[in-house]
């Protein structure tokens, strides 16, 4: 199930990135194509607003590619002793897949939550092995197993 989980959140974040670098390219040409009027803070109020927006999606863009350098860092046969980076965690509240922040994704019926190692709950369960126990949303967990 790890596999088909990493190869999932690599499809999601690559989808993501190229939708951030076409949105930053449509923002730089939109201010590139600001033409000069006789209002001229007109013509430099639109160009600072498309490079405005053209900054937030290049933060946006170098982000989503660094949470997919770690997605490729994870090796999907790794069986672990202890929670670490790329863990898939089974508890008593639910599946964790310690990796980068996703949210919830169904990966062959089963609900699993993509989260990072410096998540709360990332951060709690860190260290720890099968039989531990945690908090999660003001509940006691216990972890069952981990691949």
């Amino acid at each position: 199930m790890k596999q088909q989980l990493l190869t999932l959140l690599k499809t999601q974040f690559d989808t993501r990135v190229q939708a951030a670098q076409e949105a930053m390219q449509n923002a730089q040409d939109s201010a590139n194509e600001e033409t000069k009027s006789s209002a001229g803070d007109k013509y430099e109020t639109g160009r600072a607003m498309a490079q405005i927006e053209r900054d937030r999606h290049a933060q946006l863009f170098d982000q989503l590619r660094q949470e997919r350098a770690v997605l490729d860092r994870i090796d999907p046969d790794f069986v672990f002793q202890r929670v670490g980076l790329g863990a898939l965690v089974t508890t008593s509240v639910g599946v964790f897949f310690v990796s980068v922040s996703a949210g919830m994704v169904v990966v062959e019926g089963q609900k699993v939550i993509a989260m990072s190692p410096q998540s709360p709950l990332g951060a709690s369960l860190m260290g720890k092995q099968a039989g531990d126990s945690f908090l999660f949303q003001q509940k006691k967990g216990i972890i069952e197993g981990l691949t």
